[in-house]
């Protein structure tokens, strides 16, 4: 298919049907949370808002997200290549979605971190099986070790990060707008339509959110569709045709919450503790910590992943030198930012 100008309108009106779809279908959900008492109550330390909260708002997010992929499929004509492989983050996202709303309704207890593990990986693997995978790591199996683990590791991203009130859903949605920005000069549609449909219905969703009133949580049915869909879009799109330090260009778009996961990890583990268990270690925490309101943290968050994401397009664009000289100067930046926050006192 032809990158021509009916087609990137196509793009743009994935945005805004599935924004509507997903603001107008959020509120409904967050009644059928309250009504079933679907929500997430302040039961431990490490939660950090002081009331029970509806949940299960990545109902929206998924029944936008899929319902305007299927009608971008009866609007514009996708080649067979594009449609098997929309039908790989349908399916896949299909099976996290299902995995975080069965984890959300169980809540307190929940899934084990184990059973959680086990089904993601399999979700990589259908991403696999349908030709979704890293392809410039040789031998191939390595490529298809490297695909799993970079899968659930995004998966686990998003989920870590749904700590703040809008800080998931605006990461995701900067996020896919940056995946649909790099993907437009390309022949990956499924790219394009999927990072505009992603991007709307994460907007779509951010009001009611950060709403005082009305607040719904999207929950781990939403945060792990969300990290799911940008870790298959991260390898659908070309990024090394103008230099080989390119193919990183995604580590740029999804720093923010990858750098939280790693930080949080090491924190953690130099304590002595279990990566896998919940602390209060996240860097928004300790910018709360330091006096930053919330609203301030997640549009401080928004500002530095717009900058990642032109950060990621550059590198795609220029020689390597200049692209070493951005990944550097990122590294840098991340290292001072590290060493100040850790010396805030958690207590």
């Amino acid at each position: 298919m032809r990158q021509g100008t009916t087609t990137q309108w196509l793009y743009f009106a994935a945005v805004g049907i599935a924004f509507a779809v997903s603001c107008a279908i959020t509120p409904l959900v967050r009644s059928l949370a309250i009504r079933m008492r679907w929500l997430d109550h302040p039961s431990s330390a490490v939660k950090t808002h002081k009331e029970p909260t509806a949940s299960l708002g990545g109902v929206a997010i998924w029944i936008a997200f899929a319902g305007t992929l299927v009608a971008m499929r009866f609007l514009t004509h996708f080649p067979t290549g594009t449609l098997y492989r929309l039908r790989s983050l349908l399916v896949g996202g299909a099976l996290v979605f299902l995995l975080g709303f069965v984890d959300d309704v169980l809540k307190p207890q929940g899934l084990g971190w184990k059973t959680k593990l086990a089904v993601q990986t399999i979700a990589a693997f259908l991403l696999v099986h349908f030709g979704v995978h890293i392809r410039f790591l040789t031998p191939e199996y390595l490529g298809l070790a490297v695909t799993v683990l970079w899968v659930v590791g995004i998966c686990n991203a998003l989920n870590l990060i749904d700590i703040m009130d809008g800080l998931a859903a605006s990461q995701a949605a900067v996020a896919a707008l940056g995946f649909l920005i790099i993907a437009l000069p390309s022949e990956e549609v499924y790219v394009n339509f999927a990072a505009a449909a992603l991007a709307g219905a994460a907007l779509g969703f951010l009001p009611w959110n950060l709403s005082k009133n009305r607040k719904i949580f999207m929950g781990d049915c939403g945060s792990l569709l969300l990290g799911y869909v940008l870790a298959a879009l991260a390898l659908g799109a070309g990024y090394s045709r103008v230099n080989p330090l390119g193919v990183y260009a995604p580590l740029f778009i999804l720093l923010v919450p990858m750098y939280d996961t790693l930080y949080v990890m090491v924190i953690r583990i130099r304590k002595g503790i279990s990566p896998f268990k919940g602390s209060r270690d996240h860097f928004a925490l300790r910018l709360e910590r330091m006096g930053l309101s919330r609203r301030r943290i997640v549009a401080l968050c928004v500002v530095a992943s717009g900058f990642l994401s032109v950060c990621a397009w550059l590198v795609t664009q220029v020689k390597t030198p200049w692209a070493a000289c951005i990944y550097a100067v990122v590294v840098c930046w991340l290292a001072v930012l590290s060493w100040h926050i850790t010396k805030v006192d958690m207590g």
